[in-house]
């Protein structure tokens, strides 16, 4: 796949993947599009999962693929209010990443 290729495909996966999360946290900005696979560059995956990190400055919500790729994330927030928004994620169907978050 060539990558301009992998970046439209995993643009559409992770912009489906901000507004869902969107619709649970009320602001949602996209992440990664693309991955390194057998070194080429490949979309994100399609599937959905939702975890919360802590960060520096805080923690986020993030909706990432089955290898733990992060396509969308929260602002930044306190903890309580970053597991609410990945409980409500989970109500919804969206099952709990419990691997290794890759955010860059």
């Amino acid at each position: 796949m060539q990558y301009h290729q992998a970046i439209k495909i995993g643009q559409e996966r992770a912009r489906k993947s901000q507004m869902n999360l969107f619709s649970h946290a009320g602001f949602a900005m996209l992440t990664l599009t693309v991955k390194k696979s057998e070194g080429t560059f490949v979309p994100v995956g399609e599937q959905e999962f939702v975890a919360v990190v802590q960060k520096s400055d805080g923690w986020i919500t993030v909706i990432v693929d089955d290898e733990g790729y992060a396509k969308a994330q929260s602002k930044t927030l306190n903890e309580g209010e970053a597991k609410e928004i990945m409980k409500k994620a989970i109500v919804a169907g969206i099952p709990e990443f419990t691997g290794k978050i890759r955010l860059v």
